[in-house]
């Protein structure tokens, strides 16, 4: 299994880049905002990355973050979700924006994203909102569910599965929504990436 790259980008296509590591050319599939993050690129970047094993070869789907692999994971567990969905997903929404759209079980924000009808929306919701629940109250210290009212709660879940701390989360969300009158999940969620984008 590939699972991290460290090179240069030598070249580009469609969906994907071509990542020299040691000497060796790897075609890397990302979704579209990565790939022309890493072309801008001089020097060398890091890649996380996935193997898939298909009838016809192998494909490498790569991403900057290890929140964005892991998402990129959740999604290809999803009934009729494929990689080049997955990455397509990716591609038109941010790993915060998709997981508090899920945790918040907004389908209409899911069937706005090209590829995905409203079943796959439904099937999304159905079967990563409680992996992603059951996944931020084990980050949550003493294993507790987060208090409070519904939307924050699912804006604090939504944080914890990005991998930020319960302390984290909880102070972020209570700036963010604290502004805000009757705020979407989503709402919050960006708001409250932004407070911690500035620490």
């Amino acid at each position: 299994m590939i699972a991290r790259l460290r090179g240069r980008v030598v070249g580009r296509g469609d969906g994907y880049a071509i990542l020299e590591a040691g000497g060796v050319g790897y075609q890397v599939f990302m979704p579209r905002p990565l790939l022309e993050q890493v072309a801008r690129e001089s020097g060398e970047v890091v890649l996380h990355t996935h193997l898939v094993a298909r009838d016809d070869g192998l494909a490498l789907y790569g991403f900057l973050a290890p929140a964005e692999l892991e998402m990129f994971r959740m999604l290809i567990t999803v009934t009729r979700v494929g990689p080049a969905l997955a990455c397509s997903i990716l591609s038109q929404m941010t790993v915060a924006e998709l997981a508090a759209a899920v945790i918040g079980g907004d389908e209409k924000a899911l069937t706005r994203l090209a590829g995905v009808g409203k079943k796959n929306a439904g099937r999304l919701i159905l079967e990563l909102r409680d992996t992603m629940k059951k996944r931020a109250d084990l980050l949550a210290e003493g294993g507790q569910a987060v208090p409070g009212d519904p939307v924050r709660r699912d804006a604090e879940s939504a944080l914890l599965a990005l991998g930020f701390s319960s302390r984290e989360s909880r102070d972020a969300v209570g700036r963010a929504a604290s502004g805000m009158a009757d705020p979407a999940v989503q709402d919050v969620v960006r708001a409250a990436l932004r407070i911690l984008r500035e620490r």
